[in-house]
């Protein structure tokens, strides 16, 4: 039980789950249920959320709806360059894994008809995925894909690697890209989605990738701050 006084049971809770997370629980490993911790310290369920949210926000613990809550492990560090996802956490040492969302083949929207080069009236494929490192969500992708490029995309194993089928069922090799990167707060669906409470911050990345000057693909991917990074080398390029 904690003890009333100066310290609000609140904060007191907060450091013991601190301990836990740090001295005692492995990465990813379930830290006790609500009702147990509400028993054992002899706090209100409120008390128990907000320590909980206080850990989720600063990164130390996430959450998966309908599971529990989990400890965090190390941020996946990730050098800006052109890669997929697959290729990505492959090469830091993690399992990827891809859950399809959803897809389907609609008319392209003015902003994806711009960003592909594409006119009035031409569909695209819209695929939407749930990629996972080591089991844990780490991003939600939404592409757009050219249908006349890509014929019959949608009956393709859409939870490989993309540029591979791209490669090996089309002919394209993906060799270049444009890319945008911007923080954001994660909203109600795309919270649920990844395992996050609402409001968590988030890296997105908006990508125009082409197959020499074939635009193929145009994806939005959205992906937890507390999970992943992005590294950097920066040059000074001095004007003689």
């Amino acid at each position: 039980m904690l003890a009333a006084g100066p310290v609000s049971k609140q904060t007191q809770l907060r450091s013991i789950l601190q301990e836990m997370v740090e001295k005692t629980l492995a990465p990813h490993a379930a830290i006790p249920p609500e009702r147990k911790l509400m028993a054992k310290y002899g706090v209100s369920r409120s008390t128990v959320r907000e320590a909980i949210r206080q850990l989720v926000e600063e990164g130390l613990l996430y959450r998966i709806q309908g599971k529990g809550t989990f400890v965090a492990g190390e941020r996946v560090q990730s050098d800006l360059h052109l890669a997929s996802f697959t290729e990505d956490m492959r090469r830091r040492g993690l399992v990827p894994a891809t859950l399809l969302l959803s897809t389907s083949l609609i008319e392209a929207p003015l902003d994806v008809r711009a960003a592909l080069g594409l006119g009035a009236g031409a569909r695209v494929q819209v695929v939407e995925r749930l990629r996972l490192a080591g089991g844990t969500p780490m991003a939600l992708e939404r592409g757009f894909y050219p249908a006349e490029l890509l014929p019959n995309l949608g009956e393709q194993d859409l939870t490989r690697s993309l540029y591979a089928t791209f490669a090996t069922e089309y002919g394209l090799r993906i060799d270049n890209a444009e890319q945008a990167v911007w923080a954001d707060a994660a909203g109600p669906e795309i919270a649920a989605t990844l395992g996050v409470t609402a409001g968590a911050p988030l890296i997105v990345f908006r990508r125009t990738s082409s197959a020499g000057s074939a635009a193929v693909e145009y994806v939005t991917s959205w992906y937890r701050g507390d999970r992943y990074q992005i590294h950097m080398t920066l040059n000074l390029q001095h004007q003689l």
